[in-house]
């Protein structure tokens, strides 16, 4: 149990270094893009496509290490008053729904994946893409991140715990 929770870890912590590459590569080449602009030259066309692909398997990508740092947004305004019983159940509600809809969104997202892989459709922009790669990290990522909300409901960790975890964890 103790390996498959290591390599769960490492895929995890793999997946927000590959967004921070990702999203880095994406500064680079608005910068480039930009400077060409600036200097008179013509930029490449297939920029934009590229970056906006990037920012959306940045986001994806970054999802799951986010909900297990508790660095995504969420508010505690209300539940700092509860007694700790209403607390711990309202908790337990929100991490369900939380699931849920993690778990529709993989569904739904995979079905798209799918139809688009079957069918092979171009994504046509500035380069065209197989569209199932605009696809591909959506249900692979809201997995990830049901399985976070599960650790969050099966008691392993507490949203709404120490904040200061967040600091620990990065």
């Amino acid at each position: 149990m103790a390996g498959l929770a290591k390599g769960y870890n490492l895929i995890l912590h793999s997946m927000a270094v590959v967004a921070g590459v990702l999203i880095f590569t994406a500064f680079v080449m608005i910068v480039i893009d930009v400077s060409m602009r600036i200097m008179g030259f013509s930029p490449p066309a297939f920029t934009i496509a590229i970056v906006e692909y990037i920012l959306l398997y940045f986001t994806m990508l970054a999802a799951p290490w986010l909900v297990r740092i508790k660095g995504h947004v969420f508010i505690d305004a209300i539940t700092q008053f509860f007694p700790p019983l209403i607390k711990m159940l309202a908790a337990k509600l929100v991490y369900t729904i939380c699931i849920v809809s993690a778990s529709i969104f993989c569904y739904y997202s995979f079905g798209l994946l799918v139809d688009a892989w079957v069918e092979g459709t171009l994504d046509v922009r500035g380069i065209d893409m197989p569209q199932w790669s605009l696809f591909l990290p959506i249900p692979v990522c809201f997995f990830f991140v049901a399985i976070e909300f599960g650790r969050f409901l099966i008691g392993l960790d507490d949203m709404y715990g120490d904040r200061t975890d967040v600091k620990e964890a990065m």
